[in-house]
């Protein structure tokens, strides 16, 4: 999935000449305290609510406010994990999607990346999640395939994140369409791999948003 496709129709661009009244009645109207300021076409940076309630003058235009990020922006064609980067190096809700000729085409949200993160991840597929821990030498995602389809089972994503407590070693997160992992676990197992994190279906349904949560801090988003 590319940035273009995720771009939120929803929310529009300010010009230098609105002033801080109507970008505080926006913000509210849409829920967030960001938003795009575009001139002709370009892309100059994002305004915050902050800023405008700081200044205690909302009569102002918006070009008399200091204006930030006017660097986080991507490109149509550009892959959306570039776009959850992005917002995580800024610390921003918005990220700015241009054309390859600069021109503004529109903004994406957290929710909307975290929308593009579910489908590429195969998170609304029917199944369970695995964590497994290996060395960095030993990673073979034809290996770990050829193990879990031996036991009639399909990976269905798979992501691969640093052991920060051991740099020598690898966090392997799977989608596997079972969920019942107990003989695709063993078999792991037998291959000498460390099952560290196990999400099965019927955990997942029964508490969403705590399992969620585990598993963005696993993949370190």
């Amino acid at each position: 999935m590319i940035a273009a496709e995720l771009i939120n129709d929803l929310i529009p661009p300010l010009k230098l000449t609105d002033d801080g009244h109507k970008a505080i009645v926006w913000m509210e109207e849409l829920r967030t305290n960001q938003l795009p300021v575009v001139e002709k076409g370009r892309f100059l940076g994002f305004i915050s609510e902050e800023v405008i309630l700081e200044n205690n003058d909302s009569s102002k235009a918006i070009s008399e406010y200091d204006l930030f990020s006017e660097d986080c922006f991507v490109f149509e064609d550009q892959h959306f994990y570039d776009v959850i980067k992005l917002a995580h190096d800024h610390e921003v809700q918005l990220v700015a999607i241009l054309s390859r000729n600069g021109a503004f085409l529109g903004v994406v949200t957290i929710e909307d990346t975290i929308s593009g993160f579910a489908q590429s991840m195969a998170v609304q597929e029917p199944g369970a999640i695995l964590i497994v821990s290996m060395n960095q030498r030993d990673y073979s995602l034809a290996e770990i395939s050829r193990i879990v389809e031996g036991e009639n089972a399909k990976i269905l994503s798979s992501c691969i994140t640093n052991d920060y407590m051991d740099a020598t070693r690898i966090k392997l997160t799977l989608k596997i369409n079972k969920p019942d992992l107990s003989h695709v676990a063993a078999s792991i197992e037998r291959f000498g791999y460390k099952i560290i994190g196990r999400f099965q279906e019927l955990e997942i349904k029964s508490n969403d948003q705590e399992r969620y949560d585990m598993l963005m801090k696993y993949l370190n988003i």
